[in-house]
């Protein structure tokens, strides 16, 4: 679409071109997007860092007690409903393949690798496509509230369009060659200019195609 590699150029221009540089694993990408759900950036990661510098492995957080992984967490917000998700996961993992790993995420189509993901208690599809997108390169277009948020002000998606229903859409619209720079841009976009209250703007490059402008 026309709209889309224009809004593409237009966040290029003013974010730059974000080079897909993967330095995590998929299990540890897994553990990270559970951590961030409902938190901002610095919290989540800063959880995260907690909980790598208080165990040795993924499988010593599996073995440990929801508690202490949930102090290992708490800075990040809802510490104890994510606690007892990741460890849940780990179990589930470990039960089912003997070991803590993603590496047979390899061996799915982005399809059926995104159903793998979400079969996993709290794991929705914004999780599982960020697994996929930034620990793997895979082109599945994750949907945050940042992207949601743009994405209805630009009229790509209608107002009462749901987040899960806003994946399936903005996917189909954006070309594989574009789902990482697009998706990590309008973040930074939502985060720095568009943001919820007060955008910025009159430094915006969409305001030209902004449906929400005053």
């Amino acid at each position: 679409m026309e709209i889309i590699a224009r809004i593409g150029a237009l966040l290029e221009a003013k974010h730059g071109r974000p080079e897909f540089k993967p330095d995590l694993t998929p299990l540890d990408e897994f553990i990270l997007t559970i951590l961030s759900q409902n938190t901002s950036a610095a919290n989540y990661q800063r959880a995260f860092a907690s909980l790598r510098e208080r165990f040795a492995s993924w499988d010593e957080v599996r073995q440990a007690d929801v508690k202490d992984i949930e102090d290992a967490i708490r800075c990040g917000g809802l510490a104890r409903i994510k606690a007892g998700r990741i460890k849940a996961s780990l179990d589930d993992i470990h039960a089912r393949y003997g070991k803590l790993d993603l590496d047979l995420l390899n061996e799915m189509s982005d399809e059926d690798a995104r159903a793998f993901l979400m079969q996993f208690n709290g794991v929705g599809i914004k999780t599982a496509a960020c697994v996929l997108m930034f620990s793997m390169g895979r082109p599945v277009f994750p949907v945050d509230t940042h992207v949601h948020r743009i994405a209805g002000r630009l009229g790509l998606i209608g107002p009462k369009v749901s987040a899960e229903e806003a994946h399936r859409l903005l996917q189909a619209m954006i070309p594989d060659e574009m789902v990482y720079s697009m998706h990590v841009n309008l973040v930074t976009h939502g985060r720095r200019v568009c943001k919820a209250r007060n955008p910025a703007c009159d430094v915006c490059p969409l305001l030209e195609m902004c449906v929400s402008r005053g």
